[in-house]
């Protein structure tokens, strides 16, 4: 990569592959459009860049660094420098924080990172809005030319959400020409607000679904709709859902960003030194984004995931062991029995994590590498034991336990956390009362873990990610500070662009927990939106 002043002005052409092994040597443009691949896997890049020059961003505003990360993924070819500057500018521009994702220290070696400054209040607006630009860029390009009433390139954009990531993703392509968004929620199974936030918007673009099932289920009927040929090709399908490659790419940057505010901030720590990240997850998108920062050059001591009770991912790290479904005895206050548990933190009610597919790849592919064989064989190897993994998964609820070295890879990165309703509950009321500090519930959650990993490494800078304004989940707030004087959600929590959204018009389309059916309604309301 050539360099100037310490900063990039152009990339080798970074190419991508599916986890699965079908779909090689994909541009930029491919995966981000296509969203999922061929073979259903997950599209990945070849290989993850080193950022050899990272300790020279340092003074970086958020757009430039972000400039900086994203230019090594993305070739000057597919987008050239000045637009791919344009289109960042136009992301983070929508944010009310002049450092976009702020860093807030809480006490001793605890730091948050707010990540809910952009328009929906949720840290999916980091990765979605540049999506929504990245996606009218694409098709701009591709409809130059075309006239009005021609045959434009239309995409159709699908996605699930358990709450946030509908609602940045309207927000985010809203009024955009040339696309349709159609998301996917579970019904009665997002918080009021989340639910308003995606239903009130009119915009003759964007359809809301509520279906009957789980956010698995949603999941589920996306990721069918993508494998059906016939569908995906007739409908042109495009993807918001951190299956799509642009949402982790755009999520690496707060990592670098945070670590260098970290820097500035706290006595004692330089830039070089280590850090660990706490960050409540569901899909396993946000830690995921964190990965490839550690792998590009960050120094990250720990990667610590918090779970909720619907925690698959403590349990593999505990056991090695990916299953739906627990083989040995739930703790005391889970109450689940099989499926997914309905919790104070629903954006992390989910049953199987998408993106764990990626790390399960990389892994792999290191384990690979340690035969000495060509890279071919290398990728080969990891796409075969992902395929067999998923396919186990999908036939038998879960696989494992995984090869000892191979969780020794994992343990190496990663430690695990599961953190119970009652245990978010007392750490909103905790943090509040200690330190006049008002969390969410998925925050919650991330405290709860940073403080169980400050015990064990107590000497360590900890940085908990914080993933939605406390506002949009009121049920848990009010539970757990309902009781201190002077307390009122209105005024002590709800932010003006909340009030009256929940008595605004909406439109939203019940549907059937079927992927058939949802296909046959996406065919009818795309009929009406071009008529």
């Amino acid at each position: 990569m050539a360099e100037t002043n310490g900063h990039a002005t152009h990339t080798p052409s970074q190419r991508y592959l599916s986890t699965r092994g079908a779909d090689t040597d994909c541009s930029f443009e491919e995966v981000v459009l296509q969203g999922l691949a061929t073979d259903g896997g997950l599209y990945i890049p070849e290989v993850i860049p080193k950022a050899t020059n990272w300790k020279s961003w340092a003074d970086l505003s958020f757009p430039d660094l972000a400039f900086e990360v994203l230019s090594l993924y993305i070739s000057p070819d597919e987008i050239p420098a000045e637009d791919l500057k344009s289109i960042i500018k136009k992301s983070y521009e929508t944010f009310r924080h002049a450092d976009t994702t702020p860093l807030v220290h809480l006490e001793g070696n605890l730091h948050l990172l707010e990540l809910f400054h952009g328009p929906t209040f949720a840290f999916k607006d980091v990765a979605l809005q540049f999506l929504g630009n990245l996606f009218e860029y694409f098709l701009v390009r591709k409809n130059k030319g075309v006239p009005e009433g021609g045959s434009r390139h239309h995409l159709t954009v699908v996605g699930a959400t358990s709450g946030d990531t509908g609602s940045a993703a309207i927000y985010g392509l809203r009024g955009k020409k040339d696309v349709s968004v159609f998301i996917l929620h579970p019904k009665g199974r997002v918080s009021p607000i989340q639910e308003a936030q995606m239903t009130t918007v009119l915009d003759p673009n964007v359809h809301n679904l509520a279906v009957t099932g789980t956010f698995d289920d949603c999941q589920d009927i996306v990721k069918a709709l993508f494998a059906d040929p016939e569908m995906s090709t007739k409908l042109n399908l495009g993807a918001v859902n951190s299956i799509n490659w642009a949402r982790i790419l755009a999520q690496i940057t707060y990592y670098f960003h945070s670590y260098f505010s970290l820097s500035k901030n706290t006595e004692g720590f330089q830039v070089g030194s280590q850090v660990r990240f706490v960050v409540p997850t569901g899909n396993f998108g946000d830690v995921l984004a964190g990965y490839f920062a550690h792998r590009m050059g960050l120094p990250v001591e720990k990667l610590v995931i918090a779970t909720n009770e619907n925690d698959i991912l403590d349990r593999f790290w505990k056991t090695g062991r990916y299953e739906k479904t627990p083989a040995e005895a739930a703790p005391a206050d889970d109450t689940r029995i099989g499926g997914v548990k309905e919790t104070y933190s629903p954006a992390m009610d989910i049953l199987v994590s998408s993106n764990f597919e990626r790390l399960l790849w990389f892994l792999y592919h290191e384990y690979a590498v340690t035969a000495g064989l060509n890279e071919e064989w290398n990728r080969t190897q990891a796409s075969q034991a992902v395929a067999g993994w998923l396919k186990d998964l999908k036939a038998k609820g879960g696989f494992g336990p995984i090869d000892g070295e191979l969780m020794g890879y994992a343990r190496r990165d990663f430690e695990s956390e599961r953190v119970s309703d009652n245990q978010t509950i007392d750490e909103i009321s905790k943090t509040y009362g200690n330190l006049n500090y008002m969390l969410d519930p998925h925050s919650a959650v991330g405290i709860a873990a940073s403080r169980r990993s400050l015990e064990r490494a107590q000497s360590s800078q900890h940085i908990s990610l914080s993933t939605a304004h406390p506002a949009k989940f009121s049920g848990a707030v009010e539970r757990a500070l309902s009781g201190i004087e002077g307390f009122s959600f209105e005024t002590s929590v709800q932010p003006a662009e909340f009030k009256g959204l929940e008595e605004r018009e909406r439109r939203v389309r019940e549907v059937a927990n079927s992927w058939n059916e949802v296909g046959k309604v996406l065919v009818e309301e795309l009929a009406k939106e071009k008529a």
